[in-house]
């Protein structure tokens, strides 16, 4: 009796899950995740190419900022003179609240990048997220005087615009 119980609610919750599917099972993870983006490789003591960088903003551009983080933050550890590695251990810092690490980021970037845009543009942006809006300016008219025709530094600036009309809450 116990044994056929237990094969029906097994059999129930198949159908169930079996109703809800629609496309391929294989493409599928937890919170809507990419397959790619769940995989991990804290273990992994060798990285072939960049591989460990593509992972890395896989996560970013999934907006997995936490997963981001720790694969940067491995990245830069891993690539101490990657600009890029710093760059993405910097801005994973600031998008999930830690201005000390990605301060820490920064001071190293501004020793291998300190006059490009995207170094400039980034530093910026971490300002405008922790409220400062004349420094963040500051280093966006920087990134602007360098490369004009940059759509990020654009986008910055008109974010600044957009920021400076709204209200400060607490």
């Amino acid at each position: 009796m116990w044994l056929v119980r237990k094969i029906s609610v097994f059999t129930i919750a198949l159908l169930i899950l079996a109703g809800c599917q629609s496309g391929n099972i294989a493409n599928l993870s937890t919170f809507g995740e990419s397959p790619e983006s769940v995989d991990d490789v804290s273990d992994v003591a060798f990285y072939k190419d960049d591989e460990l960088l593509a992972r890395a903003k896989l996560q970013f551009q999934e907006k997995n900022f936490g997963k981001a983080y720790a694969i940067y933050k491995r990245a830069a550890e891993v690539f101490p003179k990657d600009p890029v590695a710093w760059l993405g251990y910097s801005a994973s810092a600031d998008m999930i609240g830690r201005f000390d690490n990605a301060d820490r980021g920064y001071s190293v970037l501004a020793k291998m990048i300190p006059n490009r845009a995207e170094y400039l543009n980034n530093v910026g942006y971490s300002y405008l997220l922790r409220g400062n809006l004349v420094t963040a300016r500051r280093y966006f008219l920087k990134a602007y005087d360098i490369d004009p025709a940059n759509v990020t530094t654009a986008n910055n600036l008109e974010l600044l615009r957009n920021s400076v009309s709204f209200a400060k809450r607490g």
